[in-house]
């Protein structure tokens, strides 16, 4: 069942690249470029200048370009190194999931280069997961690098959902929360999505650089309480809590903004695309498949629980299942080791169905799953009997968030690489 779990996986990914996605809704012919139901004539305007933003950030610009040859330029910002470079565009390798200095120079550039574009001129943006990272620049000049790592590692293991914390990130930024679209006004707007967050909340993408802002002053103050921030004992640096203290973050625009009167969003990829790509597959390898979106944003063990007892409940009426689930979970991380949500998600799996006829598999679309080189797990009915004829404490390696060790030795982690493509996380379980 591991082998075919994992055969799964890779189908959905093979199926769900950025080249198909972009063949299917990107064309460019005699000058005019095709955007899903958009035309922009090319020849029409002064200047077209192109931002790709994101882990996908290379792998979309390559499709684009293979669409309307070198054509454009533009600004390159992405955690991964691209393995080559297209003419007329500067690159930067931003930091993931915590900013570094070249994520500061990127979005420094792009507020540069926006600045001067007019209402000639058209910007494409390529947006994927992952840009919230590579390209930063605090609204605040007061807050150093240093204290925005502090912020986002913050963010990132307080357990919080992407969406609470793309809000607070959103106005701590001068290029989240729809400041791109603005520094880009008055030119002419077009946006194409890889999304890694939920359909309805198109605007936490990236933390939303193009989008009108859902999110306000007054939720980040509550999510700030509500994660014990600001207090003696949060984490945030003192830069960020004179902010919240002084009431002087400064609303996101909104729907209403004149940046977004001449700009359109398209998105072309999804999780839906990836668990739909999984769900054909697992048919036609003879499950009864059912999807559970039902836990995206749950803690890791919650979510677990609730899919391991809904598996047990359709294996009462079926002989093969396969249960599938998209989106992302949330881990509370305290002092832990090497992993990521999807190897926690598997290992908690591993802990609660020992000798069953179960098999669980986590794994992220962007080959990458937290502080480890690995995108996910794999976990049956015998990964604790084997951790255990191997010298490892399962339940130690739970309890440390340091999964990702276990799974290597026993051979179970799943390491891909970087994708260039970023769709969420993918969980497939299986019971026969």
């Amino acid at each position: 069942m591991k082998e075919i779990a994992r055969h799964i996986f890779d189908h959905a990914l093979r199926e769900s690249s950025v080249g198909e996605a972009f063949a299917r809704n990107v064309s460019c012919e005699r000058g005019v470029l095709r955007i899903c139901e958009d035309l922009y004539d090319l020849n029409s305007y002064s200047r077209v200048f192109v931002i790709s933003l994101g882990k996908a950030a290379h792998t979309m610009l390559t499709a684009l370009h293979e669409q309307t040859g070198e054509r454009f330029e533009g600004i390159v910002a992405s955690p991964i190194a691209p393995e080559f470079q297209v003419r007329g565009f500067r690159y930067f390798q931003g930091g993931h999931p915590l900013p570094n200095a070249d994520s500061i120079h990127a979005a420094e550039a792009m507020l540069k280069s926006l600045n001067t574009l007019n209402e000639s001129c058209l910007a494409i943006f390529l947006i994927s997961g992952g840009g919230s990272a590579c390209a930063e620049k605090p609204i605040d000049d007061e807050i150093s690098l240093e204290d925005l790592v502090a912020t986002y590692r913050t963010l990132v293991n307080c357990g919080a959902p992407i969406r609470e914390i793309n809000a607070i990130r959103k106005h701590l930024s001068a290029i989240k929360g729809g400041r791109l679209a603005q520094a880009a006004y008055p030119a002419q707007q077009v946006s194409i999505l890889i999304s890694d967050v939920p359909d309805n909340t198109p605007d936490a993408l990236a933390s939303g650089p193009t989008m009108p802002d859902s999110s306000t002053v007054a939720d980040c103050s509550s999510i700030a309480l509500k994660y014990k921030l600001l207090g003696p004992e949060g984490a945030f640096p003192r830069s960020v809590v004179e902010l919240f203290e002084r009431r002087a973050l400064e609303e996101t625009p909104k729907s209403d903004d004149p940046a977004f009167i001449r700009a359109r969003w398209w998105t072309v990829l999804s999780n839906a695309v990836m668990l739909n790509a999984a769900k054909t597959e697992a048919e036609r390898q003879g499950f009864t498949v059912e999807v559970d979106n039902s836990c995206d944003d749950w803690d890791y063990a919650r979510a677990a629980d609730h899919l391991l007892a809904r598996l047990r409940e359709l294996r009462k009426a079926n002989d093969r299942v396969c249960l599938l689930s998209g989106g992302e979970l949330t881990v509370r991380v305290e002092n832990g080791g090497v992993g990521g949500r999807n190897q926690q998600f598997a290992l908690h799996c591993a802990e609660k169905i020992g000798g069953e006829t179960i098999c669980a598999l986590s794994a992220g679309s962007d080959g990458i799953d937290g502080n480890s080189p690995a995108a996910g797990a794999i976990a049956d009915g015998m990964t604790k009997v084997r951790a255990r004829a191997e010298g490892l404490d399962l339940a130690s390696h739970l309890k440390t968030f340091n999964a990702h060790p276990l799974f290597e030795r026993l051979r179970d982690a799943i390491t891909i690489g970087p994708t260039g493509n970023n769709l969420r996380d993918l969980r497939i379980l299986l019971v026969t």
